[in-house]
């Protein structure tokens, strides 16, 4: 009597898409149950206060910003 032991394309096809929709199992299951990280309402990079921030936004001269808009504007 002979068995065969050989696996075959379908079997390994959905084998396959078995293993996988388990690890997308796991690793949702996993993320679910891990803690949340908290983050902080305001950025250590950007600027703590609105003057800073206008300051930081606006490097020129606001004349010399003004002037160039208007520039720009009459170029249009």
């Amino acid at each position: 009597m002979r068995s065969h032991a050989t696996i075959s394309g379908s079997e390994l096809l959905l084998g396959a898409i078995a293993f996988r929709l388990a690890m997308l199992v796991l690793v949702g299951w996993s993320l679910t149950l891990l803690p949340r990280q908290t983050h902080d309402a305001e950025a250590a990079c950007f600027p703590s206060t609105r003057r800073e921030a206008m300051a930081a936004s606006n490097p020129v001269g606001t004349r010399v910003a003004d002037t160039a808009f208007d520039d720009m504007l009459r170029h249009d």
